[in-house]
């Protein structure tokens, strides 16, 4: 039989959705650690999803993955190879790997923000094309014309990385409808796609956030807004720039399924998303899913990171999402150390694969300056 690692099913009331989720941790955040500390360790214990072997080196994976392909774009820029703004995603791959890994690929659709990386390479999207975009190289996702903050593949169903806050959204939200029109409309019965729809705790006080989930709200659309509230934007305290700070909160207002997850914990993450996906599957409409997660480094690369408080920083390092994974495969006897070693040495070779790939790759032809601009067929 089949092991799985699983967790208590938490408390649920008046029959719905919970709302208040984290994996049991131990130790509570001092003062000097933050608000946003403060709030993770007041959630109430998360029911975790139960993953078999196999998927839980599917999410070791795919968390390793993403924070080594990170790592190496931060040695690449400091080393002059890589240009332009670049944001890095350590510390939230659970959001990343528990949406993605929770829906359907290359049928589902995912919509990202101008820190797409991770969520490209969770998609599907190859370390290579990944890496080659990074370079503005010709064999990159977006043809070497979009660069850090614009990964896209039609492929992988990933509807692109926006450089401004919001946009993706509306974007996102079409998709959804698309799949609905289809079926109801157009009596296309297998058109159940899912979308989601990834961005920040700062987007939730801009136009499109509350206007998508009006819409999607008044038609049900099949689409999941999932907010990776790291607690900063850029450099502002997500407190001082919001008059609701618990943004799951604001789902009520159109009266949809909202939960707020332990961003930090790859298999309460995977459980919110499985079940905001089935709500979504039967037309029961969106679900706002609120992640507290954390990012390990500045905003950007060209960010010293110097207004963040160092008990704050030390806070959520300990809360490591790959980390936890790992200790939880270990103690479930899912996987043993060597297993996790064996998959990190792959991803490394990986990853130095995928940075020689992109520095032989050839440049965009000149000639084709003005292609992809326009409509071909």
């Amino acid at each position: 039989m089949t092991q799985e690692l699983t967790a208590a099913r938490a408390a649920q009331s008046n029959g719905q959705a919970p709302h208040r989720q984290a994996a049991v941790t131990s130790g509570t955040a001092s003062p000097d650690a933050g608000s946003h500390a403060e709030r993770h360790s007041a959630l109430d214990p998360a029911e975790r999803a139960p993953v078999s072997r196999e998927e839980g080196l599917l999410l070791y994976r795919d968390m390793t993955l993403g924070r080594r392909f990170e790592d190496k774009c931060a040695e690449m820029y400091y080393r002059g190879k890589m240009f332009g703004f670049v944001h890095l995603y350590n510390g939230q791959e659970a959001v990343s790997t528990g949406v993605i890994k929770a829906m359907r690929q290359q049928h589902d659709w995912f919509c990202s923000t101008y820190r797409d990386h991770v969520h490209a390479l969770s998609c599907g999207v190859p370390a290579r094309e990944v890496m080659s975009e990074l370079f503005g190289k010709a064999t990159g996702c977006s043809k070497g014309r979009g660069g850090s903050m614009h990964l896209f593949s039609r492929e992988h169903h990933l509807l692109g990385g926006y450089a401004f806050i919001g946009e993706g959204i509306p974007i996102a939200l079409g998709a959804a409808f698309s799949s609905r029109y289809k079926r109801d409309a157009l009596g296309q019965a297998d058109s159940d796609a899912v979308t989601a729809a990834f961005f920040g705790d700062g987007t939730c006080n801009v136009g499109q956030f509350f206007e998508c989930l009006n819409m999607a709200a008044l038609w049900k659309l099949p689409i999941l807004f999932v907010v990776e509230n790291n607690r900063w934007a850029i450099g502002m305290d997500h407190n001082r720039a919001t008059s609701e700070p618990e943004i799951w909160r604001k789902a009520a207002a159109f009266g949809m399924a909202g939960e707020e997850v332990d961003g930090m914990d790859v298999l309460a993450v995977r459980a919110a998303a499985l079940r905001a996906v089935e709500r979504a599957r039967a037309g029961e409409g969106p679900t706002l899913l609120e992640c507290l997660t954390y990012r390990f480094r500045g905003h950007s690369l060209a960010d010293p990171d110097e207004l963040r408080a160092a008990a704050e920083k030390e806070f959520w390092a300990q809360r490591d999402p790959i980390k936890r994974l790992a200790s939880d495969l270990i103690q479930a006897a899912l996987a043993s150390e060597a297993d996790l070693k064996a998959i990190e040495a792959e991803v490394d070779a990986e990853v130095a694969d995928c940075v020689a790939f992109a520095l032989a790759a050839p440049e965009p032809d000149g000639s084709e300056l003005t292609r992809y601009i326009w409509a071909e067929d």
